[in-house]
């Protein structure tokens, strides 16, 4: 079986986060990847990006439809939008057919506001 490209990852990616498969997305990470959300820490980890799923879908009912999916060597990158109005991008590291790290770009803020979700409590 021939393995996937970045971008055919990506895509499969996309649709397992669309039915909320915690289970499928966290198989396309490899045991020591990094899924670093830039509005958030990092999560290092397959079973602790397996949680930040879980937890995510917990909250909100996500869905990304894709604008574009761009390819370069070992690297995809997804610009998406949600039906929202919420839109990001994300830039995914892909070695021997296993996403080793991800970055996203996107407005938590505007995120936490369009689905009602609370604030982050400040530092004083």
């Amino acid at each position: 079986m021939a393995r996937m490209s970045p971008r055919e990852i990506v895509k499969a990616w996309v649709e397992a986060f669309n039915r909320a498969d915690v289970e499928a997305l966290t198989s396309f990470y490899r045991d020591d990847a990094i899924n670093h959300q830039v509005a958030e820490q990092p999560v290092e980890g397959r079973d602790a990006i397996r949680e930040m799923f879980a937890t995510g879908f917990a909250a909100a009912d996500m869905v990304c439809i894709v604008e574009h999916i761009f390819e370069d060597g070992e690297w995809a990158i997804l610009e998406w939008r949600d039906p929202k109005g919420l839109r990001g991008c994300g830039f995914f590291h892909i070695l021997d057919g296993k996403i080793v790290f991800q970055r996203g770009y996107w407005d938590k803020l505007t995120f936490l506001g369009l689905y009602g979700l609370p604030l982050p409590e400040t530092a004083t």
